[in-house]
């Protein structure tokens, strides 16, 4: 039976597990000058006159330090792991990031479900001007009309050429060739800390960037999810983030 073709203009970014914390950044940096560090010796030693999240003034003092004058290692120790369902064009910017490791669903080994982006109405939809600096604008409804009628059918057209391959015994692997790259997949994604700045530093627009950033809309909108789950983990270690211009460490 042919599963119903479903369209999307959402992703999903759920946090699978964490071991990440503003202390992680502490101990490791702290270790390079008084050795192993602990929260029991911390406070045992009068250091913990805290904001709340366990953290003393010269605790965000060091964070702060680490992130202005770009110390990057302390913020390494530490580990987020992600799954996310997105268009598979936002897969392939993902992977230019060197700097994360990646399991993504495979065409070669399950048939892949007929599920496609089309962009939602708010999206933008004109460019205008050269490579390098360019802007983009709301579109007419009937731009969107089009867009969104065009990807409706050829998504369709597209999904039922790939059934009609795989249903005459052609490999998965073959078949999938004819599908277009707004097909959903889905994979785990592990980073530090360091490494999502670094990727948030690219794929997020923000005004108060130290080097402004202009990422297509729908890896910005994964960089968003991932970013809210990391702050509610290192709120500290987010905020110096913020205070800094968003410059990786």
């Amino acid at each position: 039976m042919t599963e119903a073709t479903v369209f999307r203009s959402d992703v999903t970014v759920e946090l699978v597990r964490a071991q990440a914390s503003d202390h992680d950044v502490l101990y490791s940096a702290r270790v390079s000058t008084i050795g192993e560090q602990t929260l029991d010796r911390a406070e045992a030693a009068g250091e913990r006159e805290t904001d709340g999240e366990g953290l003393g003034k010269r605790d965000l003092g060091l964070i702060n330090y680490l992130m202005r004058d770009r110390h990057g290692t302390p913020f390494e120790h530490n580990s987020m792991t992600f799954y996310v369902q997105a268009p598979i064009f936002v897969f392939r910017e993902f992977q230019r990031h060197r700097i994360a490791s990646y399991n993504e669903e495979s065409g070669r080994y399950r048939q892949l479900r007929p599920v496609f982006h089309v962009p939602a109405r708010d999206r933008m939809l004109v460019q205008e001007g050269r490579p390098g600096k360019y802007e983009f604008h709301p579109g007419t409804d009937a731009q969107h009309d089009l867009v969104e009628a065009e990807i409706r059918r050829t998504s369709t057209e597209a999904y039922a050429a790939y059934e009609r391959m795989l249903e005459a015994g052609v490999a998965r692997e073959v078949a999938r060739m004819v599908l277009p790259l707004n097909i959903y997949s889905s994979m785990y994604v592990t980073m530090n800390a360091r490494s999502l700045m670094n990727f948030l530093s690219l794929r997020t627009k923000r005004d108060d960037s130290h080097f402004p950033s202009f990422p297509q809309r729908e890896i910005e909108m994964c960089a968003e999810a991932m970013e809210r789950e990391w702050q509610a983990l290192m709120p500290a270690t987010a905020a110096a983030f913020d205070q800094n211009g968003r410059v990786a460490p």
